[in-house]
C-alpha cells in the first residue's frame, strides 16, 4: 500500500479479517460478513522512518494492542470491499498525520496590558467580596 511521499507498507504486513457488521444490510445482515478488520504490526514494520513510527505510536496509543498492532474496524458500508478500502484509507490518514512534525511551542511573556488588566480584575473581585462581608465594627 502506497501511503505518501515515498512511504510504502508491504501488503503482506496488512492482515484483513471479516465479521458480521452491525450496520445496515437488510435481510443480508445475518448472512454476510461485511465488516472489515485491519491489523498492522507497527513494531514489525521497517519501511516507515523511526520518528514517524514513534509519533504514530504516541498519537494512536488507544488503537495499538499489547502485541504492537494497530486495529482498525470498518463497517460504514454494506459491502466488504468498500469497508476494507475504508480501513486502508483511515490507516493512510493516520500515517500522514504522524508524518507532520509538530512545531514546538514558543514561550511568550504576558503583555504589560494583560498583566495590568489581570491585577485590576483581582482588585475588583476582592472589593466585591469585601462588600459582601459584614462590618467588623459590629
Amino acid at each position: 500500500m502506497d501511503v505518501a511521499d515515498g512511504l510504502h507498507i508491504p501488503d503482506d504486513e496488512l492482515t484483513f479479517t471479516y465479521a458480521r457488521s452491525g450496520g445496515p444490510g437488510g435481510q443480508n445482515v445475518n448472512k454476510v460478513a461485511s465488516k472489515a478488520i485491519l491489523r498492522w504490526s507497527v513494531a514489525a514494520n521497517t519501511t516507515i522512518p523511526v520518528a514517524v513510527r514513534d509519533r504514530l505510536r504516541q498519537q494512536q496509543a488507544n488503537r495499538i494492542t499489547v502485541e504492537g498492532e494497530i486495529v482498525i474496524q470498518g463497517q460504514r458500508y454494506r459491502d466488504q470491499l468498500r469497508n476494507a478500502e475504508d480501513c486502508l484509507e483511515r490507516l493512510r490518514a493516520m500515517i500522514v498525520q504522524a508524518q507532520n512534525v509538530p512545531t514546538p511551542r514558543r514561550e511568550t511573556k504576558p503583555t504589560r496590558g494583560s498583566r495590568r488588566r489581570r491585577l485590576e480584575d483581582k482588585r475588583e473581585n476582592s472589593a466585591r467580596k469585601a462588600r459582601r462581608r459584614p462590618d467588623a465594627d459590629g
